[in-house]
């Protein structure tokens, strides 16, 4: 718990340092080379984590409802492959009936851009999904614990961020079902009744315009900035924070805008001492980014690059990076956002969570997997106010001026998902019913 301890004390470079350098330790000390072999060695891995035993709960579903959301941002949003100014996503509710508990209901969100930069599912190809091959089989259906809703969508090839959303409610209605809060649900660690959090900052259209962002955040209490970068703009807006700002908590993430040829300018910003570099390479390429480790004193944070639990364990393996963003859009849900958690926290690998500019109902979850104990950076689950001047949540998600989040303790998401906001941003709605 002693990084823990250090983070909750505010000394995020100190973890973020000794973090990195324990999970180089643990990579290089679990690789011996192959018996007769002059080759690199190969991690010793153990078998793929096995899904978190959880309490049997059956919930026969009712009915589900899919919405279609399109909400304005407060301010655009810009990363180094393209901008926004709104807010597409999916948001699912299930109605499910408990034995004794009966009539529940839970809110799951669908994390898909409404455009394919960040990944290949879409708000357009995740409701394609749902609705045609996925929704309409659950009703009638009695799930008893998460598995067995995996089990019954694991014929469906790839969409992790579709079946996510379904997943997240599930895990909610369970939530209301036993009367606990979804942290538990999650298996997090119960004395973490605050969450540290940090804020994504995208691309300003000056210097100017990015100090003036940034000093806003930090008056907020924020705890940890993260910028985005791209080509030609990592040096010179790096430079001006730390003139400006000193050693603050600072991060850059690049969403896979570099090559290898670009490591010399990578390079450059190992004299910021910057808590990591976020996905600086393509998203498929382990290898180069285990290359690029090599050549950089500051940590490599995966994020695209992760995208299951697979892939985890074969960058962990190849020491392609140091510290691990985890999405449970990315990954396929909450099941598997533990389950890469719990094999990082076994070698050492720190975690955090990442954002998608969610509504309050993915803020809910995202607060709820960050109690889990490996969780010992500060992540991107910011305000409702960050990118939203009205959420569908009440009451909003709050940073106080310590730079925490406080963990819901009421059964479910721990806020109560407003229908009449739900109705004033959705495009398209589509239902299901038990008959």
């Amino acid at each position: 718990m002693e990084q823990r301890d250090r983070v909750e004390r505010g000394e995020w470079q100190e973890a973020a340092a000794e973090a990195g350098a324990a999970a180089t330790a643990a990579q290089r000390d679990a690789v011996a080379p192959a018996a007769g072999s002059e080759g690199p060695g190969v991690l010793d891995f153990p078998p793929m984590p096995a899904e978190p035993e959880v309490e049997a709960v059956p919930l026969t579903i009712t009915g589900v409802q899919l919405f279609w959301l399109r909400m304005p941002l407060v301010a655009p949003f810009e990363t180094s492959y393209g901008r926004v100014d709104r807010r597409e996503c999916l948001l699912v509710r299930l109605e499910a009936r408990h034995p004794e508990a009966g009539v529940v209901e839970g809110w799951g969100e669908v994390v898909a851009d409404a455009d394919p930069g960040y990944s290949y599912e879409t708000t357009g190809t995740a409701w394609h999904v749902l609705t045609e091959f996925i929704l309409p089989a659950l009703p009638g259906r009695t799930f008893a614990t998460p598995g067995q809703w995996r089990a019954a969508c694991e014929w469906v090839r790839g969409h992790p961020m579709a079946k996510a959303g379904v997943e997240m409610a599930l895990l909610d209605a369970r939530s209301r079902a036993r009367g606990v809060p979804l942290w538990q649900e999650y298996g997090g660690y119960p004395a973490r009744r605050r969450i540290p959090v940090g804020v994504s900052v995208g691309i300003q259209p000056s210097l100017d315009a990015l100090l003036a962002t940034v000093e806003r955040f930090l008056e907020q209490g924020y705890r940890r900035i993260k910028i985005k970068i791209k080509p030609g703009y990592e040096v010179e807006p790096v430079r001006a924070l730390r003139q400006r700002f000193g050693s603050i908590p600072l991060m850059v993430d690049a969403n896979a805008a570099y090559t290898l040829a670009d490591a010399g300018r990578l390079r450059v910003l190992d004299d910021y001492g910057l808590m990591m570099i976020e996905q600086p390479l393509h998203e498929d390429d382990l290898l180069d980014h285990a290359a690029l480790q090599r050549q950089l004193a500051t940590p490599v944070c995966l994020d695209e690059s992760v995208k299951h639990v697979h892939g985890a364990r074969e960058a962990l393996a190849l020491g392609s990076g140091r510290i691990v963003n985890i999405k449970q859009g990315r990954v396929g849900g909450p099941i598997d956002a533990r389950r890469i958690h719990d094999l990082c926290r076994r070698y050492g690998i720190p975690v955090w969570c990442g954002g998608m500019l969610e509504t309050g109902v993915g803020r809910a979850h995202n607060i709820a997997l960050t109690t889990l104990p490996g969780f010992t950076l500060p992540g991107d689950t910011s305000g409702s106010d960050r990118y939203y001047h009205e959420d569908v949540i009440d009451p909003a998600v709050r940073v106080g001026p310590d730079g925490t989040v406080e963990v819901p303790q009421e059964p479910g998401l721990g806020y109560r998902v407003v229908p009449e906001r739900v109705e004033k941003y959705t495009l398209r709605h589509r239902s299901w019913h038990a008959s």
